[in-house]
Formats: C-alpha cells, structure tokens, sequence
C-alpha cells in the first residue's frame, strides 16, 4: 500500500471515529426521539446531521493533511542523504529521526556512505600506487630508448647531413668562382638551404633527446603543455582555465589519460573550430570539462561501440567519480568528469 493510499486509510477512519464519538456524544446531552429530528435540528443554519458529516470530514482532511506532510518531511530527509550517497557528497549532520524504522533506515545509509567513502579512498590510493609504479618503469625505458635514439641519430644521419651540407657549399663555391650563374647554380644553393635547415632541426632533435633527468609534472603544468603543442599544430582555437591546487599522482594520472583521448576524439571526428578546456576544484570535487563547438554525435550509439568512451568512463568509476557527455547534433559536445577528491592516509 503506497503512502497516499494509507492517507487516505487513515483520513477516512479519523472521519468515521469523529463521526460516531460527536454523534454519540450529542446523543448522551440532547437525545433526541427519532432520526428526522436530526435534519430538523439546525447548527449554522444546517441541519445537525450534516453539519456533524462536515465537522467529521474536516478532522480527517486535517489529520491526513498533517500527517501527510510529516511522513513527506521524513522521507524526503532520507531521499536526500540517499542522493548524497549516490553522488558522493559528505552527509550532513541532521538530527535523527523520532521514529525507530526511519532512524534504523538513517543508520544504515550512515554506514553505507562511510563504506564507500573508504571504498574510495582505497581505490584512489591503489591507483596512486598503479601510476608512480607504471610511470617509474615508462621513465627508465624512455630513457633508454632516448639515449640510443640520440647515439643512432648523431653517428649516422646527423653526420651524414653534415657531409652533404661540406659538399654543397664546395659545389656552390666552385661553381661561383667560375661566373657562372644559372638555374643549376640556384638549385644547388636551395639544395644547400635545405640542408642547412635539416641540421638545424636534427640539433634542435637532438638537444631534445640528451639523456636529461626526467621530472614528474602536474596535472596542470602537462595539460597546459599539452594545449600550447595542439595550438602550434591545429588550425582550431584552444582556449582553457586551469586552477592550481594539489591533486594525487593516481587521480592526475586518469585526468591526463581522460584529457588525452576527449582531444583526441575532438580532432578526429568533431570538425570544431572552438576547444575550451576546464579543470577546477569546486567544495570536494575535482572538474575536468571539455567542450568543442563541432557537429556532435549520438551519445548512446558511439558508447557502445566505442572503446575511447568505454575506457574514459571506466577511469572515471575506479576514482569513485563520474563521467557525464551531452552533444547536440551540429552544436558540439561537453565532456564532464567529476571526482572526489578525498585526503588518502598514508599506509
């Protein structure tokens, strides 16, 4: 039986009760001789037994009234911490319920919550564990592979260029010692440009691949990083607003890869001119949005056959966060992913 449903109960047996004890009642001080007198007596120009009906259906309107909405105050006390547990906001102090059933029910989601939180925490800090783990073992082979890079490069092509380049200018200078001065000639000094501009980029690679320490960088400083190269690259305006504050190393870590493969996407297929990025801390929740101005897609049909989503959303779940996208069809996509950002002990 709903509650509407048991109001209605309630209501209408408060109404019969009233009915039978004032009817009673009146009958003990004014007996009355037969039924008719109860319609030829009158109470505010009514007859008696209808004004006694109205009185009785007013107290039971009245009692479901109020008891309707103190039933809807309790649960709607217990929606809410039910809400907050779901979305992973702190429950906050209420006082608890004068009711045995209702103040059992709040314990429960009381535990409930806290279960989760922890829940959380551990997964949160295993993926703390996971990424400096991964990231260590990424930084050594890097490194390695860096260092032979940079060996290979500088014996063979960076030696070879400057050959070529020695053999050019020789040409050059041979041939404008001679006078002579024609299309073959102009070809070789574009030739020896070309060369010339080869080394300086095979520097310039070079100087990037020297065995340099590698240094951990924020979320915030390999966001940006990441923004200034796909604006020297793409043709598409890139805006973004990135607040500072401490996020652990798993958590940056999903955030980053999340970042990564929404760009990614965004590139591909969004055919956007606009790119704005966001990443705030907002009461306990870290924000990561990202939204284009492109032509948008069908959320549903592309997350079930999309692996990007599939692993987007699953980095999002294993921090206790969420993962929220909404794209209109030639009005573009927003991205949005919340996490809680919670202060993990140290085991």
């Amino acid at each position: 039986m709903s509650i509407l449903q048991r109001q209605v109960l309630w209501a209408t047996c408060i109404a019969l009760v009233s009915f039978l004890v004032i009817g009673t009642v009146t009958y003990f001080f004014f007996p009355v001789i037969s039924l008719e007198a109860l319609w030829v007596l009158k109470v505010m120009d009514l007859p008696y037994i209808l004004f006694l009906t109205i009185v009785s259906l007013g107290l039971g309107i009245l009692f479901g009234l109020f008891s309707g909405v103190y039933w809807k105050n309790q649960l709607n006390t217990v929606y809410e911490e039910l809400k907050a547990v779901e979305q992973g906001r702190s429950l906050w102090e209420v006082p608890g319920s004068s009711i045995q059933e209702l103040a059992s029910m709040e314990e429960v989601i009381g535990k409930l919550h806290n279960q989760i939180q922890e829940q959380t925490k551990i997964s949160q800090k295993i993926a703390n564990e996971k990424a400096e783990d991964l990231e260590n073992r990424i930084q050594e082979i890097v490194s390695q592979e860096r260092n032979r890079l940079a060996r290979e490069l500088h014996d063979s092509v960076s030696q070879q260029l400057f050959a070529a380049s020695m053999l050019m200018s020789a040409l050059t200078e041979t041939r404008g010692e001679s006078g002579t001065d024609n299309n073959e000639t102009k070809q070789l000094r574009l030739v020896e440009e070309m060369i010339h501009q080869s080394q300086l980029e095979m520097r310039a690679l070079l100087l990037h691949l020297r065995p340099v320490a590698l240094k951990g960088k924020t979320l915030q400083e390999g966001a940006e990083e990441l923004l200034v190269e796909l604006i020297q690259k793409v043709p598409m305006s890139i805006t973004w607003k990135i607040e500072r504050f401490s996020i652990d190393k798993g958590v940056e870590d999903h955030l980053f890869r999340i970042l990564q493969e929404t760009l990614s996407n965004t590139l591909r297929h969004s055919k956007a001119n606009a790119v704005e990025v966001l990443l705030i801390q907002r009461e306990n929740f870290i924000i990561l949005r990202v939204v284009d101005d492109g032509i948008g897609f069908d959320v549903e049909q592309a997350r079930a056959g999309s692996y990007g989503l599939q692993n987007m959303h699953e980095r999002a779940v294993e921090l206790g966060g969420t993962l929220k996208i909404v794209s209109v069809e030639n009005e573009g996509t927003r991205l949005e992913v919340k996490v809680p950002k919670l202060d993990i002990e140290e085991a």
